[in-house]
């Protein structure tokens, strides 16, 4: 008898929905995680039941600043000017500001114009997207995560033609999901061996997998399932 528990594979930031369960491909960084909506929220069949539940680190809400001054140089330097000042207003507004789409970097004074200008869908305008962070606690969860952020877009002001608005959906990261490999093993241990006296004493457990990098998905609107995809097999004794 064989339970099969196979993650899939890949995190993509699909802010605006709920996307796939993911790899660590960086599990020493932050990185973002995502559901996918099925018949239930963030179902899959083959994610275990077992691992590790716990508060994401940060709820996370990407963010646009688009500018459509005609003059390409000026267009550019005003929205890099909105983010400097965003930067500024982040500290007293509680948040952060980040940049990436699987592993999470700092948006800072240093780096802050080495982010891209991509074109939109209109004429002589450009945007670019960081991410804004809230950290999560027992006093701040998803709703009073989301009024911050949108508190602290409200009170960035304008600079020329420059707009700064949300630009999808709130989700979340945790950082350096690896350190939790110990606590999902221990809890995949306890699983093995409760299965292990369901059968009696004529059976025993096998798992395998547990060198597999740990995963993640998101667990209702502030929580996360931390996981390592394995394979355990109820064999008669020998």
């Amino acid at each position: 008898m064989t339970r099969s528990y196979r993650g899939t594979l890949g995190l993509a930031l699909a802010l605006g929905s709920l996307a796939s369960p993911a790899q660590a491909q960086s599990g020493s960084g932050e990185v973002i995680v995502t559901a996918q909506r099925r018949d239930t929220d963030d179902y899959s069949a083959d994610r275990p039941a077992v691992g590790l539940h716990r508060m994401a680190d940060f709820a996370v809400m990407p963010v646009s600043i688009t500018g459509d001054t005609r003059d390409a140089t000026q267009r550019a330097d005003e929205i890099y000017a909105m983010l400097a000042s965003a930067i500024a207003a982040a500290d007293k507004a509680g948040v952060s500001l980040a940049h990436g789409e699987t592993v999470v970097e700092p948006v800072t004074t240093a780096n802050y114009r080495s982010l891209t200008l991509k074109r939109t869908n209109r004429p002589d305008s450009q945007a670019l997207t960081v991410l804004v962070k809230v950290p999560l606690s027992d006093k701040v969860d998803a709703r009073s995560a989301q009024a911050r952020i949108t508190a602290f877009i409200k009170m960035v002001k304008p600079v020329g033609r420059a707009l700064m608005e949300e630009d999808g959906d709130l989700t979340l990261s945790v950082v350096a999901p690896d350190q939790y490999r110990p606590a999902i093993a221990r809890a995949v241990a306890a699983d093995a061996h409760a299965t292990s006296e369901a059968f009696g004493a004529d059976y025993a457990v096998e798992v395998e997998g547990l060198s597999r990098p740990v995963e993640w998905a998101r667990d209702g609107l502030t929580g996360v399932l931390l996981y390592i995809p394995y394979k355990l097999t109820v064999v008669p004794k020998r």
